[in-house]
C-alpha cells in the first residue's frame, strides 16, 4: 500500500509544546503534554498524559478511586498491565497495546491500578470532551485488546495502528456515527520501521496535533520542513490536505485530530462541564454518592 501523493499539501506546524513533568493519582510519575492552556486551541481535546517508567516507585501507587463527569478518557497502553474497576461494577485488564475508551457521562468513580511489581509501564491517557447535550449521558466502556486494533503497513515501511477514525481506507477499532459523536476523533499510532514518509488526510475543520514518543520526525508542508524532537507535541495549522510526516527508522508518533465543539469549558479537576453552576452540581453529586449507582 503506497500512501504518497505528490499533489498533497501538508499542514504546517503552528506551535511546539514541551510537556510538564508532574505526578498524579498515588504518586504516578508522568508528563502532562496537553494542558488547560491548549484546550481552546485543541478543542475537543482536554488533556494528554504520557506515563512511562521501569521503576515501580514511579507507578506502583496507581490511580486509586477517583471520579469523572462530562467527558471521555482514552487510555492506551504501550507496555505493562493496568486493572480498572468502577462504581458500576465493570472491571477489566488493560495490557500491552490495548485501549480502554471510557465515556464518563453523568459520573463514574473508578480506579486504574498496576498489575505488575517490576518492568516497564508506559502509555497515554487522552481526555476527549463531550458536547453539552451528552455530558449527563449514561457511562459506557469499550475495552479493546491489542489484537482488535486494525493495522496496516505501507510500501515505505510505515506501520499504522488505527485506534479511531480511518486511515488509507482502514477503519479504526472505534467507529461511531458523527451525528451522535460530533467530535469525530481520529487516533493513530504511527511506527516508522524504515526511513520513510507518511501522509494522512485531515478535515480542514479538525484540530490536530502530533506527539513524538520515539525518535524524531519532520513535518513536511508546501512551505517548509519542520523538525519535531522526542517528547514534543506539535500543534498543526488548520490549512492543507492533512499532514505529511518524514522520519528515520524507529520513530513513533501519535496523530490525534477531531472536530471542535466550540462550547464553553468549565473544569474543576476531574469534572468538565460548560458552566460554573454545573461544576458545583457535579461536585455536590459526587459528595452525595450519586456516582456510585
Amino acid at each position: 500500500m503506497n500512501t504518497f501523493n505528490t499533489h498533497f499539501k501538508g499542514r504546517d506546524v503552528e506551535q511546539q509544546v514541551q510537556g510538564q513533568a508532574t505526578r498524579d493519582g498515588d504518586g504516578v510519575k508522568l508528563t502532562r503534554v496537553l494542558t488547560q492552556a491548549h484546550q481552546k486551541r485543541l478543542d475537543p481535546f482536554l488533556m494528554l498524559d504520557n506515563f512511562g517508567s521501569n521503576d515501580p516507585k514511579d507507578y506502583g501507587g496507581g490511580f486509586p478511586d477517583h471520579p469523572h463527569r462530562g467527558f471521555e478518557t482514552i487510555t492506551y497502553m504501550i507496555a505493562g498491565r493496568m486493572r480498572h474497576k468502577d462504581s458500576a461494577g465493570h472491571e477489566g485488564l488493560l495490557q500491552n497495546g490495548g485501549v480502554q475508551w471510557m465515556t464518563a457521562g453523568r459520573g463514574v468513580v473508578h480506579s486504574e491500578m498496576p498489575e505488575q511489581e517490576d518492568g516497564v509501564m508506559e502509555g497515554f491517557q487522552l481526555w476527549l470532551n463531550l458536547p453539552s447535550r451528552d455530558k449527563m449521558c449514561k457511562p459506557a466502556y469499550q475495552d479493546i485488546p491489542s489484537e482488535n486494533i486494525p493495522e496496516f503497513s505501507t510500501q515505505e515501511g510505515v506501520k499504522v495502528r488505527v485506534i479511531a477514525g480511518q486511515s488509507n481506507g482502514i477503519l479504526g477499532a472505534v467507529q461511531r456515527p458523527v451525528d451522535a459523536f460530533p467530535t469525530d476523533a481520529l487516533y493513530l499510532d504511527i511506527h516508522f520501521e524504515n526511513e520513510a514518509s507518511f501522509q494522512q488526510t485531515l478535515s480542514v475543520q479538525h484540530n490536530a496535533f502530533l506527539f513524538v514518543y520515539r525518535g524524531s520526525i519532520n513535518v513536511v508542508s508546501h512551505a517548509q520542513e519542520t523538525p519535531v524532537a522526542l517528547h514534543r507535541m506539535a500543534i498543526l495549522h488548520n490549512e492543507g490536505d492533512g499532514v505529511e510526516i518524514r522520519a528515520s527508522a524507529g520513530s513513533k508518533v501519535l496523530l490525534i485530530a477531531g472536530q471542535a465543539l466550540n462550547e464553553p469549558i468549565a473544569q474543576y479537576g476531574p469534572f468538565v462541564m460548560n458552566t460554573r453552576d454545573e461544576l458545583i452540581q457535579a461536585v455536590d453529586d459526587f459528595r452525595a454518592g450519586l456516582y456510585n449507582s
